[in-house]
């Protein structure tokens, strides 16, 4: 039984250790999961600010793009003109692309330059893919290395179906049999000694 045990138990055992290790010495994690910011400067005028009562939390911030007001609600952030305290209205592709290109200069090895511009998500030239939150102002990036990772993640945690309940299973399947192959293992050690 726990030859048969074993033999079943093989393939998930080294998708474990190969991915463990992976995990343990974390290659090509600091670009895959780098926080990309946007880029800031120092505030040249004093802003007088009346905050709004509802406001939780307030910051003023100044990009390639002028003066931002993000303020934090109980419904979420706004973004509005700290002069007017309208809400500032979604950027332009080439206000966007303008933002970005600024942030990328942090690391142009990774973001190259801007390929295109849909809605808030920007392309790269080198095949990353980011996301403007423009409400809190700030970016989010995935290239080809964090797929990568997530999916040796997914490998490692047994989310090999893609099907949440099958994958649930399968991994209590699993610590079940490697339970099993070490009781078992234990047992013949110590039937032996």
């Amino acid at each position: 039984m726990h030859r048969i045990i074993g033999l079943v138990m093989l393939l998930p055992l080294i998708a474990w250790a190969c991915t463990g290790a992976f995990f343990f010495l974390k290659p090509g994690y600091g670009g895959a999961y780098e926080l990309l910011q946007v880029k800031t400067y120092p505030l040249e005028t004093t802003i007088a600010l009346q905050p709004d009562p509802s406001w939780l939390e307030v910051r003023v911030e100044k990009t390639i793009l002028g003066d931002h007001l993000l303020a934090r609600t109980s419904k979420g952030w706004l973004h509005v003109d700290p002069r007017t305290f309208e809400p500032r209205p979604e950027p332009s592709a080439d206000e966007i692309r303008t933002l970005v290109t600024d942030a990328f200069s942090a690391n142009p090895a990774r973001y190259g330059s801007v390929a295109n511009v849909e809605g808030n998500n920007i392309a790269t030239d080198t095949g990353v893919r980011v996301t403007l939150d423009w409400n809190r102002l700030s970016l989010a990036q995935r290239g080809r290395d964090t797929n990568s990772i997530d999916k040796i993640y997914k490998i490692h945690y047994l989310q090999w179906t893609g099907i949440e309940s099958v994958d649930k299973v399968l991994g209590a399947l699993g610590i079940l049999l490697t339970l099993t192959l070490s009781l078992l293992g234990a047992r013949l050690f110590l039937r032996k000694g």
